[in-house]
């Protein structure tokens, strides 16, 4: 049987913490391993208790989720932050991307995209609804063409399929290339666009209106 995934909650608002314990509690492969009521606590109990993926709120007292998900991903890189607020706002989800966040949940998702958003962070994947994909690209000008910063056409077909949540494994097949050139068309991507993750390639890609 496989472990469960390790789960970190943080938010201010007990009435939620205690909301996703009780949901975690009832569905078997997910183990809440620890809460935090602010950032910091949160790093700070990330570093202590090692936890797969850690569900960010992105307003809290204190240190922020935003600068959380900074110091996550600068210091533990292979812990998985998913965004999960109630705040419908574009600007603080393409932060929150490019600061390394693995997915983005407003807190009235349903329970089957919860899971699986958190299933994909835990494999170092992303994975965004299509509503709030569309939102990220809605309002987005056109700027630098991607030609101009050296993505090949193939790797733009790559990053595309990346944006709706294909695995590297499901681009292959598509594509009919090998994974293993296809986790090389990322590292390109990821080394043209400056950034190191998935997540980040998508909030440059959608901001600079590519997808």
């Amino acid at each position: 049987m496989n472990e469960s995934i390790r789960i970190l909650v943080a938010d201010d608002h007990l009435i939620i913490r205690q909301g996703l314990r009780l949901i975690f509690e009832t569905e078997d492969g997910f183990e809440l391993v620890g809460e935090a009521a602010d950032g910091a606590e949160a790093v700070r109990l990330s570093a202590e208790l090692h936890p797969d993926v850690v569900l960010m709120d992105l307003r809290m007292p204190g240190m922020d989720g935003l600068t959380a998900i900074e110091h996550l991903h600068r210091e533990q890189q292979k812990v998985a932050v998913v965004i999960l607020t109630t705040f419908n706002e574009d600007d603080l989800m393409m932060r929150g991307l490019r600061a390394g966040a693995k997915g983005y949940l407003l807190k009235d998702t349903d329970r089957e995209t919860l899971f699986n958003t958190i299933r994909a962070a835990s494999r170092n994947e992303t994975l965004l609804k299509p509503e709030i994909m569309a939102r990220v690209l809605s309002g987005v000008e056109e700027s630098s063409a991607p030609a101009e910063i050296g993505l090949t056409g193939r790797e733009i077909e790559v990053l595309r399929w990346v944006a709706q949540g294909e695995r590297s494994k499901e681009i292959a097949v598509r594509l009919g290339i090998s994974e293993r050139t296809v986790k090389a068309h990322l590292a390109s991507i990821y080394n043209k666009l400056g950034v190191d993750s998935r997540a980040a390639a998508i909030a440059v890609a959608a901001q600079r209106g590519w997808l």
